[in-house]
């Protein structure tokens, strides 16, 4: 037992009983209720109440105080220890001890020395029950000790250079705080370039010519003595360079690349760093093993300090600084080690037991490193106090056992290390006392409605009592929902109502006495403003009225104050309150501003408020149209089972008429918060008779509507909860589907909470086979969805029904549907399965249909599984993938496409239901025929010469049968891109290389390559290479181009082009007057065969085939085969001016021109040879 004194928690509600302290264990202030009244015979151990610091710093021309105040029953005595032994205050004149305390006053502003009293003090409280001490508490008086006497040399140095000016001030106590001023006692600017450092000393990173003075002076404050003391000015001087070279960064401070600190959890890390260089360099800061601390760290001195406050184990580590200016960089790493002094985890608390009863005191604390735990009795150290038998030391627990009342005492747990230490008192208190209850009895607590009602009972007792609440004179405890037992005894109903009105009794037990108090609740009506004042604006001379119309609980009496701007209304005969009105007369400017109605009971307040604007006078404003205001003041009457009247006050129409009104309600109890339709009104009622459902807690709320639209929702009304009532429907969406094989879910979608009609919502389930003779078998389950009934036989059609009821009664009998028990997979294969091949890619396969009975489920269809293995072996078979393919429902076949041709396939066929598939069929194999291969993989062109050109190939990807040759097809192709005659090639098929020869030189061929099977040709590949070009040939362009690009050749040219175009307009002419021209004899005469400008049967330009084309060209072409020009014999040609030309000239001078369809350029390939430009060829541009 560890809890004696339970008090009274701070009251939410309006009663004014005061409140009592309580005793709690593990609660940080553990007191018994020193209250003579109620408990003058009770007994506490000593407690320290206050004490001076442990490191107490004290003003040396001061009185020395001491502080030591405790508490205890009876109230204790106190003594003093000075460096550990007794100190005799009685002997020493100077020394008193203040009445009824333990605090020493010394003093020594009349006589005596601070010095002479500097030591370790502890205090001692002591009575009958055990005895508390303090810390130590260290005496030191406070030093401000002087300057030593020094002669400062003036300094002086160039601009751009480095300087410290040290500081070194005193050693004090506590240490000085230091800054640096001049003689005029301003403070030292200070900046990136300029700055103190931790240890006092100014820091220039470089200086200038401004920093000369005569009076850099370092100040050291002592706070405690409240002095200031001065080192001697130093003198600087800076002496302008003619330029200062430009340095990268080094420090001043810290030295070195790496330094450690050390500081303690708790305290503020300080890190700095300080460098100089020209320019100033800027400090950054970086933590190498992890990331700053965002709410702990700060940047002080312009960068240069890194502060953590509150600092922790986890922030040791590795930071770096980094200075930085544009010559470089430089970095210095702090190796940062955090110790702990200790620290509580869990200090002792006091222990309040009963005789016979066990407890524990636990001392627990932390600290780097771990602190060593210790205990006192009564200040002694435990191992030579008096034993106890009923104690018990484990390290840092004391283990109390059938204790008795000498067992009372004060125990100190002492956690210490390197750094530091922690004292605690704990007493163990050992009482055995009745219950008693310290709050008053017939207590009246009145309380607003839905607000939080606390009723108190503060109790004490040893051991400690059990609290339970009753309300009225009957019933039992009070433990449940809408009650919560608090540890101290307090009864809180979190939502007050009406019918929580009454007499509540609280009953405090233990194995000594029982003990009871009576408290009364009442629960009044909020006080509401259902007549707000509104916004004005009126001009000035005019009188406003403002309307305030409260409603409240009639047992209480509001006062109604008026506030202007929150304060009191002007003292003015121009403002009269009557009744629900503020009415000001003859407005001013001044009577502008915000007006409060405020409504005050004993229990709660209310206000509203409205703003006067005051405005000079003008025309009439046009009416303002809105949707109406809310309507307000909702009240519920003729309360019935099911139905009530609602009505209400209509707020403004704002200059459009109310058409009608919308009553919405809310189900709080299984629905809060969403807002339902109940009905509408036309807009000249304010009452509505409402329908009611059973077991709802309604709340309504009105929307007014007009032309312009809705309001917003009125306030809501007060809560009615109607009476239960059996459920008037049944579940929806029953449905019977089996998981398993030998059972039936039967599902169904739950009544809501509103449609549950009352307490206590359940199912009756009933089942029974469809065609059998069974009786229904039925069972109630819970406000579930599910119900499974088990050992059915498989895939049997059931009749169910689902019927709601509740605490009142049943729903009307449900209606029957049919469901099934669990399906099992089928037992039968399909039989008779055979296939027929379409063609080398299809197949059909057939089956007979499974028995229905087999099937043991829904028939969903049939699935075949199908696969190749014509080229798998015995090792990797049972990798083979087979494909699938599913028939819904009762099919009796099905086509199987995309199979590959020239291949073995097996099949078999499965009956499927929503189990899953049953046996497989018979394995059945079938072959596809051949089809026509797939193209070459590749087709490559190696080894170019003058006259031959070799193909290598690699054979089809998908044979789709036995190879039985391959074709080769190739032609041609001139500079135009026109196509020669193509040359068909049968190549055997085990063949993978073949060369051609006898080609023409520098000539690019087309190739069309493809394999066939007894099946057909396949996809043909195609290709184009070039071969070899002949150096003679190559030599000649060469010097055409020389020719060409002489000045006289090409004045030439153009008169040649002149007299062409002359006899071309001649030629036309002749031939228009039906003449015979020569030339034309002559073309007649010597026509080349393969160059015809026309097709005979239409006229129209031969053809010609895209390059891209893969087809070969038709005979059509006009290009000649080997891509030459003849050269005539006349002197006069101009053809050995160029080569592979369009077009030639004859001895008479006639133009002879190819005719051939459009041609389109193709670009130069790697091994074809490019043709020289022809002044040929220019011409005939010209032209």
């Amino acid at each position: 037992m560890q809890l004696k004194i339970m008090p009274k928690k701070k009251r939410l509600s309006a009663g004014r009983v005061p409140l009592i302290l309580f005793l709690c264990q593990m609660i940080s202030a553990l007191d018994v209720p020193l209250d003579s009244k109620l408990l003058d015979d009770l007994v506490q151990p000593p407690t320290i109440t206050q004490q001076s610091p442990k490191d107490y710093i004290i003003d040396p021309r001061e009185n020395i105080v001491i502080q030591c105040e405790a508490k205890g029953k009876p109230p204790p005595s106190f003594s003093w220890t000075r460096n550990g032994t007794h100190f005799d205050i009685d002997k020493d004149p100077l020394v008193t001890m203040k009445a009824g305390s333990g605090t020493l006053i010394i003093n020594i502003m009349s006589e005596g020395k601070a010095e002479t009293y500097e030591g370790v003090y502890q205090c001692t409280a002591r009575n009958e029950r055990g005895a508390a001490i303090s810390n130590n508490i260290v005496v030191r008086p406070s030093r401000s000790p002087l300057w030593t006497k020094e002669k400062l040399e003036p300094l002086t140095l160039r601009s751009g250079q480095s300087l410290v000016l040290p500081c070194r001030p005193p050693i004090g106590l506590p240490p000085a705080i230091i800054f640096w001023m001049d003689n005029s006692f301003q403070r030292l600017p200070q900046s990136e370039r300029v700055s103190q450092g931790l240890n006092g000393d100014l820091y220039f990173s470089n200086v200038l010519p401004e920093d000369s003075r005569e009076d850099y002076i370092c100040y050291a404050r002592f706070n405690h003595t409240q002095t200031i003391q001065q080192k001697q000015p130093i003198s600087v001087k800076v002496i302008l360079a003619k330029s200062s070279r430009e340095r990268p960064p080094t420090f001043l401070t810290p030295e070195g690349n790496a330094s450690n600190k050390e500081e303690l959890r708790g305290n503020v890390l300080s890190l700095e760093c300080i460098a100089e260089g020209l320019p100033t360099p800027v400090i950054y800061w970086i933590k190498e093993d992890g990331t700053l601390p965002i709410n702990r760290t700060f940047y002080r001195n312009f960068q240069k300090t890194l502060q953590i406050i509150q600092v922790s184990e986890a922030d040791s580590g590795k930071y770096q600084c980094i200075a930085k200016n544009a010559l470089g960089v430089i970095h210095h790493t702090i190796s940062v080690t955090v110790k702990a002094a200790p620290y509580w985890i869990m200090a002792p608390q006091n222990l309040v037991l009963s005789p016979g009863e066990n407890g524990s005191l636990i001392c627990r604390a932390n600290g780097n490193p771990k602190p060593r735990i210790s205990w006192l009795s009564n200040g002694v150290p435990i191992e030579i106090a008096p034993d106890d038998p009923s104690r018990k030391i484990n390290g840092d627990t004391i283990i109390f056992s059938s204790v008795q009342e000498r067992s009372s005492a004060v125990y100190q747990c002492n956690a210490s290390n390197e750094y530091g230490y922690l004292l605690g008192n704990a007493f163990v208190n050992v009482l055995a006392e009745p219950p008693r209850i310290l709050t008053s009895a017939n207590t009246l607590y009145q309380v607003i409605a839905n607000r939080p009602a606390l009723l108190d009972c503060a109790f004490f007792g040893s051991p400690m009592p059990i609290i339970e609440w009753f309300k009225g004179t009957k019933g039992s405890a009070l433990r449940e929902d809408p009650y919560v037992l608090h540890e101290n005894g307090t009864l809180e109903i979190p939502v007050a109502q009406k019918d929580s009105t009454g007499t509540y009794t609280c009953v405090a037990r233990n194995k000594l006495g029982m003990a009871k108090n009576e408290v009364h609740l009442e629960i009044k009506d909020p006080t509401r403003i259902v007549k707000q004042p509104e916004y004005a604006v009126v001009q000035r001379g005019s009188t406003v009225s403002f309307e305030c119309k409260v409603k409240h609980d009639h047992t209480l009496i509001p006062t109604v104050t008026w506030l202007k701007d929150n304060g009191e209304l002007p003292s003015d005969g121009r403002f009269t309150i009557d009744k629900d009105h503020l009415v000001v007369a003859d407005v001013s400017d001044n009577d502008g501003g915000t007006y409060t109605c405020v409504a005050n009971t004993t229990l709660d307040n209310v206000s509203a408020s409205a703003v006067l604007s005051v405005v000079a006078p003008t025309p009439t404003p046009a009416p303002i149209y809105d949707v109406p205001n809310p309507p307000f003041d909702l009240e519920l009457t003729d309360q019935l089972d099911k139905s009530v009247q609602l009505s209400w006050t209509p707020g403004d129409d704002n200059n459009s008429p109310i058409t009608k009104f919308v009553i919405e309600y809310e189900d709080a109890m299984h629905e809060a918060g969403l807002w339902h339709h109940q009905t509408e009104v036309p807009g000249t009622q304010t009452t509505a008779q409402l329908k009611l459902s059973p077991y709802v807690n309604y709340s309504f709320r009105v929307m007014a509507e007009n032309s312009l639209g809705r309001s917003l929702p009125s306030e809501a009304s007060e809560q009615y909860l109607t009476k239960a009532a059996e459920p008037d429907k049944n579940p929806m969406t029953v449905e019977g589907l089996g998981s398993e094989p030998d059972n039936l879910v039967i599902t169904w979608q739950p009544l809501n909470g509103f449609e549950s009609n009352g307490p206590g919502l359940q199912y009756k389930v009933s089942w029974r086979q469809k065609d059998g003779d069974d009786e229904w078998t039925s069972v109630v389950v819970a406000n579930v969805s599910k119900y499974i009934v088990s050992g059915t036989p498989t895939f049997v059609p059931y009749l169910i029904k689902v019927q709601a009821l509740n605490d009142v009664g049943f729903a009307p009998e449900p209606a029957v549907v049919m469901g099934h028990s669990g399906e099992d997979l089928p037992m039968v294969a399909p039989g008779n399965v055979h296939v027929t091949v379409v063609n080398s890619t299809l197949a059909e396969v057939h089956w007979d249909p499974v028995p229905l009975k087999s099937v043991r489920g829904h028939l969903q269809g049939y699935r075949i599984y199908y696969w190749t293995d014509q080229n798998s072996s015995k090792r990797n078979r049972r990798h083979i993938e087979k494909k699938i393919l599913t028939f819904q429902g009762s099919k009796t076949h099905g086509m199987l496409p995309g199979l590959e041709p020239f291949s073995h396939y097996t099949l078999n066929v499965r009956v499927v239901n929503g189990k899953g598939e049953g046996p497989a069929s018979p394995d059945r194999v079938f072959h596809t025929p051949e089809g026509v291969p797939s193209a070459p993989s590749s087709l490559k062109i190696v080894n170019p010469t003058l006259d031959s050109l070799t193909l290598e190939w690699d054979p089809p990807s998908h044979p789709n049968g036995i190879l039985t040759e391959y074709t080769l097809k190739y032609q041609p192709i001139n500079s135009t891109h026109e196509l020669g005659p193509l040359v068909d090639l049968k190549i055997p098929a085990n063949k993978t290389r073949w060369t051609l020869k006898n080609l023409n030189f520098s000539t690019r061929y087309k190739f069309y390559f493809y394999a066939q099977t007894s099946a057909g040709s396949g996809s043909q590949i195609t290709e184009e290479a070039v071969t070899t070009v002949d150096e003679g040939k190559m030599a000649m362009a060469s010097r055409q181009v020389d020719i060409a690009t002489q000045g006289w050749f090409i004045g030439l040219m153009c008169a040649v082009a002149l007299l062409i175009l002359i006899l071309l307009i001649v030629c036309f002419i002749r031939r228009n007057k039906g003449g015979k021209y020569p030339v034309k004899e002559k073309e007649d005469a010597h026509a080349d065969p393969e160059i015809q400008p026309m097709k005979e049967d239409d006229g129209t330009f031969g053809e010609y085939s895209d390059a891209e084309d893969h087809k070969p060209l038709k005979k059509g072409s006009r290009t000649p085969s080997d891509r030459t020009v003849k050269k005539e014999d006349s002197d006069d040609s101009l053809v050995d001016y160029g080569e592979g030309v369009n077009g030639q000239f004859n001895e008479d001078g006639s133009f002879i021109g190819q005719y051939s369809g459009k041609k389109e350029k193709e670009p130069a390939e790697g091994n074809e040879s490019s043709e020289a430009p022809s002044p040929v060829n220019a011409m005939n541009s010209f032209v």
